[in-house]
């Protein structure tokens, strides 16, 4: 039986993704109407289908092409969580994934809309099981955390298998627990969460205090309410 996610493939023919250095994000060179872009990273661009809607398509640009495969066998370890979507095949250069529902915690910010402890909390017990696959949870920040009807879950598994820590994730749950409070309901304007994003990946890891840091993301907030 021919799974009904190939309904996309021709669609998916049409698509093309240009990679950069740097970790600059992917474009969406072509695309077809039949298909919606949802997400853009430094790898790859996933797409939506109206006619295969329990499904999402991250097509990976010609550079990341590699890391296909994988993420694959990425998700095939992790299939034994409810945290992560699932991985139902792939094609040439694309993985095709379970259509996950929800809000991103970035645009929770950006539209005020509450981040329960128990989103957290789940992402937690994500990252625990990560580690007991032997693997390693990297890159877990607010573009890629979802909240679903009161419940986080992981969208991007990409980094894995790296070693080391990036301490992304850790950084977040320290502001949520002493800063989050602050700004619950409010509406974050995207300028200041692209100020933050950019301050943040241009820190010097060596040196970085995250009280520090926070004291001056403060600043921000104290300047847009004057």
């Amino acid at each position: 039986m021919i799974p009904d996610w190939k309904q996309a493939e021709e669609a998916l023919r049409n698509v093309e993704i240009v990679g950069y250095e740097n970790n600059k994000p992917v474009s969406v060179i072509r695309s077809s109407e039949d298909l919606r872009c949802i997400g853009v990273g430094t790898d790859a661009a996933v797409f939506y289908c109206s006619y295969t809607p329990d499904y999402a398509y991250k097509v990976y640009s010609d550079k990341a092409l590699e890391k296909k495969d994988v993420e694959a066998g990425i998700y095939e370890r992790l299939t034994e969580s409810q945290y992560f979507p699932r991985c139902y095949g792939t094609g040439p250069n694309y993985l095709v994934l379970s259509y996950e529902k929800g809000v991103t915690l970035f645009d929770c910010l950006l539209q005020g809309i509450t981040v329960p402890m128990q989103a957290i909390k789940d992402i937690e017990e994500a990252r625990e099981f990560v580690r007991s696959q032997g693997l390693n949870p990297r890159d877990n920040h607010l573009k890629n955390v979802l909240l679903h009807e009161g419940r986080g879950k992981v969208l991007d598994v990409s980094e894995y298998i790296k070693e080391g820590s990036d301490n992304r994730w850790e950084h977040l749950v320290w502001a949520y627990t002493h800063f989050y409070h602050l700004i619950n309901d409010v509406q974050v304007p995207l300028w200041i969460l692209d100020t933050i994003t950019n301050w943040y990946n241009r820190i010097d890891t060596a040196n970085f205090r995250i009280e520090d840091f926070s004291k001056r993301v403060s600043r921000i907030f104290l300047g847009e309410r004057k």
